[in-house]
């Protein structure tokens, strides 16, 4: 008999097992079962996150994570069932509970929209509420870049330090004002990226537009990412709204894209399913579509 439990913590025996659970199901799926996120809080406490453990005969064979939504937003909740003990109904009592957990409008997400996510959120009488495209280009010899061509309307360099937060902060909390995750960063959010493993300031491009008096304002930047020597990520794209229909936004991403053909062979994006515009710009740089994860409510 499978028990759903809700400890405040997991214990690191817990943890142990949740990842193994993770690594088995990105070997048997091919895709991560979770994101950075909740992988990154399974050794936290409330109230980050809650945890969620399916249990049978005192070992998990299932993990959900609940975290909650930015200013009011709904909580999303993330799961994963060991392949061995699946098609038993473990996943859809799982999520059912955390969904219950996460309150009103609480959303699911289905990494890869695998057939057997889809099967459960028919069980349960979910409905598809956002869909997160992961698009992917080559960047190897035989798929070359459009050329990056100056400007004379910006000045276009890396990231030189604290003294770039502030404007950096400004543009993404503006560009991104109705996004969930993105929007609303904070100082300590952008201090905490920036002090990350991964970050290199060679690879975050900003483009400024001259002012009176040597004074510049912020109108757009790229920051990319790079996973390893395989893969790249365009991390975050943002322009401030007032410049928009200037072709920042393709300008900033070629930037970056030149970067790193010089370090890695493929690189990654994600955008939502819905915005056009940007879907219609990446499209045009050699982007085709790579996988879908699909947010699930009722």
């Amino acid at each position: 008999m499978t028990q759903i439990v809700e400890p405040q913590q997991l214990s690191d025996e817990e943890q142990r097992a949740v990842r193994a659970m993770l690594t088995a199901a990105l070997v048997g799926d091919g895709v991560e079962a979770l994101g950075e996120a909740p992988v990154a809080l399974l050794g936290s406490s409330r109230p980050t996150v809650s945890h969620l453990l399916a249990v049978q005969g005192g070992s998990p064979v299932g993990y959900a994570s609940v975290l909650p939504g930015r200013d009011g937003e709904p909580a999303t909740v993330e799961a994963v069932v060991a392949p061995a003990e699946r098609r038993r109904g473990i996943g859809a009592e799982l999520i059912a509970r955390a969904l219950e957990s996460g309150g009103p409008g609480a959303t699911v997400w289905a990494h890869g929209d695998l057939p057997a996510a889809r099967a459960v959120a028919t069980r349960l009488g979910l409905h598809a509420r956002r869909e997160l495209l992961q698009l992917r280009r080559g960047l190897g010899s035989g798929n070359p870049l459009p050329p990056l061509t100056e400007r004379a309307d910006i000045a276009l360099r890396t990231y030189a330090g604290a003294a770039d937060d502030a404007e950096i902060l400004r543009v993404n909390n503006a560009a991104f004002d109705w996004h969930p995750e993105q929007g609303g960063w904070s100082a300590g959010q952008l201090a905490e990226q920036t002090a990350a493993a991964w970050f290199d300031p060679a690879g975050l491009f900003l483009a400024w537009e001259p002012r009176a008096a040597g004074a510049e304002q912020l109108l757009g930047f790229h920051w990319t990412k790079i996973h390893g020597p395989g893969l790249g990520e365009v991390y975050i794209v943002g322009v401030d709204p007032s410049a928009h229909g200037r072709g920042l936004g393709r300008h900033l991403t070629l930037a970056g894209l030149h970067y790193l053909a010089d370090r890695v062979p493929v690189v990654s994006l994600y955008v939502e399913g819905d915005n056009t515009a940007a879907l219609r710009m990446y499209e045009n740089l050699g982007f085709e579509r790579f996988r879908a994860d699909v947010a699930y409510g009722g």
